[in-house]
């Protein structure tokens, strides 16, 4: 089993596995951050795994992402400093979440994209405007069944 490092933001949100990916300031921290409370607020499991480094393995025909132990529980709250959350060591992820800056030509995203990490890690992606304030309800109308069941499309 091959480890590969990568940067995101990785959290499980009921039984969903999702890595939050785009370049740094993009905003990744605090969305996960959001993410991760409104789905407690609606009463699931949520739990941080890794802020910005985390180790990705494939695992039975999976990916499973790993947080460093120096850095477990501790998340990035940009301008106010570390935070503290509820974390776990490891999870099956499910989805990759690209941040970006939606504008008139990108409104819509092509179906079926995949996110592609070295060591050969593949993961669906989906596309989240950085500007969104809460991604729950989006996650919630983007993939099937969140956060109680993972979607993951054919040919993932």
């Amino acid at each position: 089993m091959s480890r590969v490092q990568a940067h995101g933001t990785a959290i499980k949100v009921g039984e969903t596995g999702l890595v939050f990916i785009g370049p740094p300031g993009a905003g990744k921290s605090s969305l996960a951050l959001q993410t991760l409370f409104s789905a407690r607020m609606a009463g699931h499991f949520a739990a941080l795994v890794s802020d910005d480094q985390l180790f990705l393995e494939a695992v039975d025909g999976g990916v499973r992402a790993v947080g460093p132990a120096s850095i477990a529980g501790m998340i990035e709250l940009r301008g106010s400093g570390i935070g503290r959350v509820a974390s776990i060591p490891d999870a099956m992820i499910h989805h990759a979440i690209r941040l970006v800056e939606t504008h008139a030509g990108n409104r819509i995203p092509e179906e079926n994209q995949y996110w592609r990490a070295d060591g050969g890690i593949v993961l669906p992606m989906l596309f989240l405007d950085r500007l969104v304030r809460d991604p729950y309800p989006w996650l919630e109308a983007l993939i099937d069944g969140f956060p109680l069941r993972p979607f993951v499309p054919d040919g993932a």
